[in-house]
């Protein structure tokens, strides 16, 4: 069976949303899928490069790369999308690969999600069967009753756009892929047209061999934490979305700082690579809620993303991990496997239905996982008797259980090939009807 994948991101660009891709490579041969991917050149992407991440993509992967509009004169129609500025490449190349190469299935994996629409034009045209991996909501209402200034950057045009291209990519889709159980039940009851078609709920894989590279290479990454305080870090996006998982521990630690300055003065808070903006453009939204509450001096929020393996060599290198988890209950957290490898002591906070709670207690029974609200006196109490075990040197690391092994890369890239033989299974069924 052969697989051509729509991923706009991939290694080298150093994108959360290449992951599910780049993780599941080593292993889709093995389960009796040939792969080749469609991305673009990454001189068209404003996004920092990590070349470390070409050493995880098997030699024998066939990867085409497209060109994009330069972002340089597009950028002043308000047009950045590298979806929109690549589209007209993805059409004209993948129209040639389809005319000379028989593919079974065609995987879009990408937040880049406009790419998605030429989906059911390649359908249409070739009669090649497609599934969506929907790593993030699409078209979604959440932030229509949010303040302007907690609203990501042109929200009005990309509000609009993805109304309008969501239901053109959707409606003709033969498999979906989320990692929220929620995207797929709220996507199948407003396209009815899907309602039957195969669908899963697959988080991202943790990917062990990652670490290694990260240690190897360490000391080639700047140092980003104090040498004299007890750092607890965290690095992902930032958001506004966030402040009612952050908030309760800094009003926390807020009182206990209050209590003996001295001593829980030695902890520093670290948020890292919170800004999705070019390096230096970046708006701190972590940092205002510790100004708030009065405890700026202990936080560090840094708005540049990091490389990939900057990343785990920095949480290797904390004392202690922090995950901040959205007030969005669907939002998931990809990014707790690679906390959960490092076995560092891990404070996480999370929306009571996010995924990311069961996961981490069943893979990580020694993990400290509060929910939202995190106000109740035993959570407060909870937090402020950790961070004192922590401020005094008490560090209990993180150890995952057999569970664990379900949320491999590995596990994953086995369900993910089951969807696609389901879809497959489904159109030979319709075909013999």
């Amino acid at each position: 069976m052969k697989v051509l994948i729509i991923s706009p991101h991939f290694p080298p660009q150093n994108a959360a949303d290449m992951q599910r891709v780049r993780t599941s490579l080593p292993y889709f041969k093995e389960f009796g899928w040939d792969a080749e991917v469609v991305t673009v050149d990454e001189s068209y992407s404003p996004l920092p490069t990590d070349h470390l991440l070409l050493q995880t993509v098997p030699d024998y992967i066939k990867v085409h790369k497209v060109k994009a509009l330069n972002r340089k004169w597009t950028s002043k129609l308000g047009l950045g999308s590298l979806a929109l500025r690549s589209l007209w490449f993805f059409y004209a190349k993948v129209n040639r690969l389809l005319k000379q190469t028989r593919f079974d299935l065609m995987y879009f994996s990408t937040t880049q999600f406009p790419v998605c629409v030429l989906g059911a034009y390649w359908k249409k045209r070739f009669g090649i069967p497609y599934v969506i991996d929907m790593q993030d909501p699409w078209h979604s209402e959440y932030y229509q009753d949010k303040p302007k200034e907690q609203r990501p950057p042109k929200y009005w045009f990309s509000y609009r756009l993805n109304k309008m291209l969501e239901p053109i990519a959707l409606k003709h889709a033969d498999g979906l892929i989320a990692v929220s159980a929620n995207y797929i039940y709220n996507l199948k009851t407003r396209y009815p047209e899907i309602k039957a078609i195969p669908a899963d709920t697959i988080t991202f894989g943790a990917f062990a061999p990652d670490l290694a590279i990260a240690l190897k290479h360490e000391h080639s990454f700047e140092p980003l934490l104090s040498k004299n305080h007890i750092n607890i870090v965290y690095v992902g996006r930032g958001g506004y979305d966030m402040h009612k998982a952050i908030r309760p521990v800094l009003e926390v630690f807020k009182q206990l700082l209050l209590q003996n300055e001295d001593l829980y003065g030695k902890l520093k808070f670290y948020f890292i690579g919170t800004s999705y903006a070019p390096a230096g453009q970046g708006k701190p939204t972590i940092l205002p809620l510790a100004q708030e509450l009065g405890v700026q001096q202990s936080v560090v929020e840094v708005t540049n993303r990091i490389s990939y393996f900057h990343t785990l060599a920095t949480l290797q290198q904390a004392h202690a991990l922090f995950i901040a988890g959205s007030d969005d209950p669907d939002y998931t957290a990809s990014k707790i496997y690679p906390y959960l490898l490092s076995k560092k002591p891990l404070l996480a906070v999370f929306n009571e239905k996010s995924s990311a709670v069961g996961i981490i207690k069943q893979s990580a029974p020694k993990a400290s996982v509060y929910t939202i609200p995190a106000n109740d006196a035993a959570t407060q109490a909870g937090i402020g008797a950790l961070l004192s075990a922590w401020v005094q040197g008490s560090f209990d690391p993180v150890e995952t259980t057999p569970e664990f092994e379900k949320y491999s890369a590995k596990q994953s890239t086995l369900k993910q090939v089951e969807l696609f033989a389901g879809v497959l299974k489904s159109k030979q069924e319709v075909k013999s009807i």
